[in-house]
């Protein structure tokens, strides 16, 4: 009897082992804070009505101020300058499959998905830009992409027919992400009369150098007026400088020390 009784808590103990190594190995798999809310962004992105009104907002209030300044002509010629990802393209489906992996951004996985040249448009935005060309405004595509993506980039825009894909109206990186440099080059020949943007540093170098959260929001008070009016604004949930912001811009985080910060700096109900 003893040693029946023996044999059947042993039984027990493998048992509750075995379940409890099921459940440690069911967490270690399970996405993190930050990888389940860029799963859900690419979810909103692609299936939620609400996001493609929100898009549509931004370019039908571009189009009004195009219209605008296109009546307003002085002597330079007219540019509209826009950034390409979340802003033009849609990159989601490269989002949403490292989101559900729990997997981080990885800049090679990242550049063979540019190659494809195959992202679809951000609601509104190949209807606007064909739109200013008609009108005569030089479309100029400033980005952060590297060199070596420009021949995928270019097939991409090239796919949807948009105007000025060409290399000399592509400005990628070179040495640095700020945009101001490339932005002044423009200047020397055009009047920028709008700049579009899903991140704030594609519109303004106040947003250049790593600001903290707290600056980015100063910034952005002192800038209200030009929202809608010059910077045109397109929406993106899964990634930017404001996440680099409230992470301090440390690219070394594990996702537990990201959950971490993430659950210090949201306001929960008490």
């Amino acid at each position: 009897m003893k040693g029946r009784i023996r044999r059947t808590i042993t039984a027990s103990i493998l048992m509750l082992s075995c379940i409890s190594a099921s459940i440690n190995t069911a967490v270690a798999q399970s996405g993190a804070i930050t990888n389940d809310g860029k799963t859900w962004a690419s979810l909103y992105q692609q299936r939620a009505a609400e996001y493609k009104a929100l898009c549509f907002q931004a370019y039908n209030m571009a189009k009004l101020r195009l219209d605008m300044a296109v009546a307003k002509h002085g002597k330079k010629p007219l540019a509209v300058v826009t950034d390409i990802d979340e802003t033009l393209l849609d990159n989601s489906p490269y989002d949403a499959l490292r989101s559900v992996q729990n997997l981080e951004f990885d800049s090679n996985t990242w550049k063979q998905w540019t190659a494809k040249g195959i992202a679809d448009t951000v609601p509104g935005a190949a209807a606007f830009f064909k739109y200013a060309a008609k009108k005569g405004v030089t479309i100029f595509y400033i980005t952060n992409r590297d060199e070596d993506e420009r021949a995928g980039t270019l097939k991409n825009l090239q796919l949807y027919h948009l105007p000025n894909a060409d290399n000399a109206h592509l400005l990628l990186k070179q040495d640095i992400s700020s945009k101001e440099k490339r932005r002044q080059q423009v200047l020397k020949t055009y009047n920028i009369i709008l700049l579009c943007g899903d991140n704030l540093a594609d519109f303004d170098a106040l947003y250049d150098d790593h600001p903290t959260e707290e600056s980015r929001m100063a910034v952005t008070e002192k800038l209200v007026k030009e929202f809608g009016s010059r910077y045109i604004v397109i929406p993106n949930p899964s990634y930017g400088d404001f996440e680099s912001a409230i992470f301090s811009y440390s690219h070394t985080l594990t996702n537990a020390q990201k959950d971490s910060v993430i659950k210090a700096k949201l306001k929960v109900d008490r």
